[in-house]
């Protein structure tokens, strides 16, 4: 794994710490999940530029604390792990200031920590990361997510919500509304947005179809 990624000596040192358990990967928060943030990523930075280093470590590092989408605590989960990279990297030799780089990344590319990314790395991760919820992809996390949590794909009788209050605890299709729909226009970065348009569109031909299809 660690050979897909540049830098792999420091990619061979920072997998095994992606994530504080094995219970804590899912089928959208997993290895394949960072290396298709961190192709984000190099797509956003031949464009705009941002230190390859300091970025893959934020990449690597950003889930490294799992919180429970439901726990109260879900909004300093980003927070934590970038405490728990910072310990890390500190352990490993790392300056100072390069961690709190690498720091302000993790904790910024978090939707609900609400923290503004300063850096044109943190800009970058956090474009990265949210890119990988759009798209083709972005329709298969939120399913198999839902599924997991045993959410029904729609409601049986107004899947799309038109006389009911929307529901994406009960029902995959209400996220699509609740957050999918809209996540592409807080992008950070120029290339960013541009991806985002295009992921975005193939999201909402996904909603539309099947909406036209169920009736």
């Amino acid at each position: 794994m660690h050979a897909q990624f540049p830098l792999p000596d420091l990619a061979r040192a920072l997998l095994p710490h992606a994530f504080d358990s094995r219970d804590s990967r899912d089928s959208a928060h997993d290895e394949a999940h960072l290396l298709r943030v961190w192709r984000n990523a190099q797509k956003i930075m031949a464009q705009e530029g941002g230190d390859t280093r300091i970025l893959l470590a934020a990449t690597l590092l950003h889930d490294c604390v799992h919180v429970d989408k439901g726990a109260p605590e879900r909004s300093l989960a980003s927070r934590m792990a970038a405490a728990r990279a910072s310990d890390l990297l500190g352990e490993m030799g790392w300056s100072a200031a390069d961690t709190a780089q690498v720091a302000h990344a993790i904790e910024a590319h978090s939707f609900s920590a609400q923290i503004p990314p300063q850096s044109l790395e943190a800009k970058i991760l956090q474009d990265a990361d949210r890119l990988d919820a759009l798209g083709y992809m972005g329709v298969a996390r939120c399913l198999a997510l839902s599924g997991a949590r045993g959410a029904a794909i729609c409601h049986a009788t107004d899947p799309g919500a038109l006389n009911r209050p929307l529901d994406e605890d009960a029902f995959a299709l209400d996220h699509f509304q609740t957050k999918l729909l809209g996540f592409g226009k807080g992008m950070q970065t120029e290339t960013g947005r541009t991806m985002a348009a295009a992921r975005s569109a193939d999201l909402r031909r996904f909603y539309d179809g099947l909406l036209a299809e169920i009736g």
